[in-house]
């Protein structure tokens, strides 16, 4: 049962100065071989699951990052919890389900 809501921004430096488009791409590739449901949004990524699963893959995105030659990243991200709770997209996005 999914606890928290993990929205994310990445933004790294990029080595040579170059566009973060596939950086980001490979932040989002690492959020779906997490296997969470997820949805991309235009200035940030959330994802629905248990909080110490979320965060880790947080990490994971942070990590591809710096592999990736960035020298520095930051992560702006915003959490929703509900420790004995359901925290759910769906259900938060009731009144808006195509985002209007």
């Amino acid at each position: 049962m999914a606890n928290a809501l993990v929205s994310i921004q990445i933004l790294p430096r990029t080595p040579n100065g170059e566009s973060v488009i596939p950086f980001v791409d490979r932040a989002i590739e690492i959020i779906k071989a997490a296997g969470v449901p997820y949805r991309v949004a235009p200035l940030e990524t959330t994802m629905e699951g248990d909080l110490g699963k979320l965060f880790g893959v947080v990490q994971e995105m942070n990590d591809a990052m710096a592999e990736m030659g960035c020298p520095s990243v930051i992560s702006q991200i915003k959490v929703y919890y509900v420790p004995a709770g359901t925290a759910s997209m769906d259900v938060l996005l009731e009144k808006y389900p195509d985002g209007q």
